[in-house]
C-alpha cells in the first residue's frame, strides 16, 4: 500500500483516462471517458485535452482516440523486461518445430496481457492474439492456469460478484461452472479452451513456473481442434508445453 500522502491523485485519474480505451471502444467523447473513468464530464475533458497536448491522444474535436505513442510505454516494457526476453527464443523454437502459434501471458486483474508470442509467418493470426494483447482470463487456457495457480481462498474473492461476459456461444458464464473448471485445472495443471475467446481459436496452456514454483506466466498454443483431443493432445501437444515450461523455470 501506498502512503496517502504520495499518492497523484491527478495521475491516477489520467492513467484511468487513458485506459478508458480498448478495443470495445476505441473513440470517446468527454462524456463517454468520464463514464468509464469514474470522472466529472468536466474532469475528463480537461484530462483527455492535456493528453492529447502531450501527443498520447488524437481528436477530430469531439472523438478522442489512442496516438502511437502510446506505443512507447508498451515498446519500453517489451525491450527491457526480463521475462518477455527470456521467453522469446523457446517460443521462437516451438513455433519452427512445430509450425503452429505459441504465446506468454500473464495475469493483469480480469485480463492476461501478451508479453510474448511466436508463429510461422504465413499464418494469419487469430484477432486480438497479438503482442500486448489483453484477453479475458476467465475465457482462456493461459487465463484459467494462471487463475488456477492463486491459493484457493484469493481466487474465490477475485471471482466473487464478478461479471463474466459472453464472447462466443461457447464462453462459460456460470461461476459454479468456471470454479469446478479451475479447480480441475489445479488438478490437472493444464488447460484447454476451445472457442470460448474467439470462434475457430483453439488452445491448450500449462503454467510457467520459477524455481520457487510459483506461476509467473503462463505457455499456451493455438493449433487445431484435432490435436487437442484425445492420444493426440497426451502423445504429441502436452508433452512439447510441459518439457518447455521445465526448461524456462531456471530462467524464470
Amino acid at each position: 500500500m501506498i502512503a496517502r500522502a504520495d499518492f497523484i491523485d491527478g495521475m491516477a485519474k489520467g492513467m484511468a483516462v487513458l485506459e478508458s480505451f480498448d478495443t470495445e471502444r476505441q473513440r470517446l467523447n468527454a462524456t463517454l471517458a468520464a463514464q468509464r473513468a469514474g470522472l466529472t464530464r468536466a474532469a475528463a475533458r480537461r484530462h483527455l485535452l492535456t493528453l492529447t497536448h502531450l501527443g498520447y491522444l488524437e481528436t477530430d474535436g469531439s472523438y478522442f482516440w489512442l496516438a502511437p505513442k502510446v506505443l512507447r510505454f508498451s515498446g519500453s516494457y517489451l525491450a527491457s523486461a526480463r521475462l518477455p526476453r527470456a521467453l522469446q527464443p523457446t517460443l521462437d523454437r516451438l513455433a519452427a518445430r512445430t509450425g503452429e502459434a505459441f504465446s506468454a501471458v500473464v495475469l493483469d486483474g480480469d485480463q492476461v496481457v501478451i508479453i510474448a508470442r511466436s508463429g510461422p509467418a504465413t499464418r494469419m493470426l487469430a484477432y486480438g492474439l497479438h503482442l500486448g494483447a489483453r484477453l479475458p482470463a476467465h475465457a482462456t487456457s493461459t487465463g484459467r492456469v494462471l487463475l488456477a495457480a492463486k491459493a484457493k481462498a484469493e481466487f474465490v474473492a477475485w471471482l466473487k460478484g464478478r461479471e463474466l461476459p459472453r464472447l462466443t456461444a461457447h464462453t462459460v458464464l456460470d461461476p459454479k461452472q468456471l470454479r469446478r473448471i479451475v479447480e480441475q485445472v489445479r488438478q490437472q495443471d493444464w488447460c484447454i479452451a476451445s472457442e470460448e475467446h474467439e470462434l475457430g481459436v483453439h488452445a491448450a496452456a500449462v503454467p510457467l513456473r520459477n524455481l520457487e514454483g510459483r506461476a509467473v506466466a503462463a505457455l499456451n498454443v493455438v493449433t487445431r481442434l484435432e490435436r487437442l483431443q484425445g492420444p493426440v493432445f497426451a502423445r504429441e501437444v502436452l508433452p512439447l508445453l510441459q518439457d518447455a515450461a521445465r526448461e524456462l523455470r531456471p530462467l524464470l
